[in-house]
């Protein structure tokens, strides 16, 4: 008998199947890879079986009984747990009250027994080997801090079933080393583990079976020895991918963006560098290098404290966004949810929003105008959605980020910065996103790419700047742009500023 079974399940929103008949089981002591492109139905899989949403058809058998899962806290009961893609913490609470929510320890006289939970929660967190402090408040850490929390708050419930939606999305090899190590450790203990990743050196790692998605149908199951990672990538997609990093002719124009010095105390430190035309520049480092912090500050996000800007070799101002995009520079920055979308609005708006101004005659929007390039967006971008009236929000989380990207390619930007731009985005996407990016570069334009992924970055990058701990500590090209070469540069230290 198997642990879990799910038989039949569909669902649907706003009028598209999202599920078509899907049949699988998930079996104790197993990690259970479940893969497929952005919009094939994981993740709204994963959530009718955490009790986020219920299917409109179909049964959930649940060792050896039909059961009704209403709700999450109705999951839990039953001994299921989910860390979820999207990540929801209560901002102005800390980690442990994050932790422990709506569970805390009491004292006998019935209060919460802080000094218990700040001792169970950093207790947790040693085990886990994740450096942060209980009594951190949420909204002080990165996005990769708060992941890693999320991913020890469903290990605290001690569930028979943890289902882990794109848990290595925002953390580093050294994190995911340490996951990794979890996962295993669960595995021993009988744990069954549902672990939806794209990144397939990752699923190959930890995989025992593996089960694919496509378009929201069922492919197949099969175990992690009888494929190989074409055999896989075909599986997922329906055809033959090759040349995932397509090559391009770099031939670099003249310098068209520079920083020079640039600082933000605490955060970054004499930060220099510079981007021709038609060049792609990779930034690499770990976690808390500096990164998303130098990208923000020329965006105008979070502006540098000093430092200096040129653009065309003239000197510019940037001390706001407005200011970023009046000098044609674009952010696709690293949380699309908290800064990239209006998640309240359509998918239409959300493409249009950057350039509404050049739908404007007479005072007034040309909403046929607007609609045009909003559908021409769409398809260029393939983003897999009804109509442009469709709420963002209902988007898989690789789809909305095409929305993103779609935004700000129509602004017609010269200079582009992409901060992670394919996190949590399936390899199909992905190859898609580096043609646009590649042909960017061909037009002429400056990017500048930040990723975790070394692949992606060796791939990508006509020079790689590395940064570690706020100070660049590396700029590489040609042949030095290696996993080795990049990884010394990375684990460089220094003293505090």
């Amino acid at each position: 008998m198997s642990y879990l079974q799910i038989k039949n399940v569909g669902k649907s929103f706003f009028g598209v199947e999202a599920l078509k008949d899907i049949s699988f089981n998930i079996e104790l002591g197993e990690i259970h890879v479940v893969i497929g492109e952005n919009g094939a139905g994981k993740s709204t899989l994963m959530k009718i079986i955490a009790g986020l949403y219920h299917q409109d058809k179909g049964e959930i058998i649940l060792k050896g009984e039909q059961v009704q899962i209403n709700s999450p806290i109705d999951a839990i009961g039953k001994g299921i747990a989910m860390i979820h893609q999207e990540l929801m913490p209560v901002p102005y609470l800390t980690v442990a009250e994050n932790v422990f929510l709506g569970r805390e320890p009491k004292t006998k006289l019935g209060l919460v027994d802080r000094k218990q939970m700040f001792a169970d929660t950093k207790k947790l967190l040693d085990e886990m080997k994740i450096p942060i402090q209980p009594e951190a408040e949420m909204r002080t850490l990165s996005v990769a801090q708060i992941q890693l929390v999320e991913i020890a708050k469903a290990v605290s419930y001690n569930s028979e079933l943890l289902i882990m939606d794109e848990p290595t999305s925002a953390i580093s090899d050294r994190e995911v080393d340490n996951l990794c190590d979890l996962v295993f450790r669960l595995k021993a203990q009988n744990k069954a583990i549902v672990f939806i990743s794209h990144k397939l050196d990752e699923i190959f790692r930890v995989a025992d079976r593996i089960t694919v998605l496509r378009d929201g149908e069922y492919i197949g199951t099969k175990n992690k020895e009888e494929l190989t990672r074409d055999g896989l990538i075909q599986m997922m997609i329906g055809r033959e991918l090759k040349d995932v990093y397509e090559k391009r002719d770099c031939k670099p124009g003249k310098v068209i963006f520079e920083v020079e010095n640039l600082c933000k105390a605490g955060k970054f430190d004499n930060i220099s560098f510079n981007v021709r035309e038609g060049e792609v520049l990779g930034i690499a480092g770990l976690m808390g290098a500096g990164r998303t912090e130098v990208c923000e500050a020329i965006f105008g996000l979070n502006p540098a404290d000093s430092g200096t800007i040129k653009i065309d070799g003239k000197k510019v101002s940037i001390r706001s966004t407005k200011d970023a995009i009046e000098h044609k520079i674009a952010l696709v920055p690293e949380d699309r949810k908290e800064l990239g979308l209006n998640l309240k609005d359509s998918t239409g708006f959300n493409i249009s929003l950057s350039v509404l101004k050049n739908f404007v005659e007479r005072g007034m929007i040309r909403k046929d105008k607007e609609n045009k390039a909003v559908d021409e967006a769409i398809e260029t971008f393939n983003v897999k959605v009804q109509n442009r009236k469709t709420p963002v929000v209902s988007l898989s989380g690789g789809n909305q980020q095409k929305v993103v990207i779609a935004k700000w390619m129509l602004s017609n930007p010269n200079i582009l910065i992409l901060d992670e731009p394919t996190r949590g985005i399936d390899i199909g996407a992905k190859t898609e996103i580096y043609k646009l990016i590649n042909q960017f570069a061909k037009e002429g334009k400056a990017v500048i790419m930040v990723s975790s992924e070394l692949p992606e970055v060796i791939g990508m990058s006509d020079r790689v700047m590395v940064l570690s701990e706020g100070m660049k500590t590396g700029m590489l090209s040609g042949d030095e742009i290696n996993q080795m070469e990049i990884m010394k540069c990375a684990t460089i230290q220094r003293e505090s500023f």
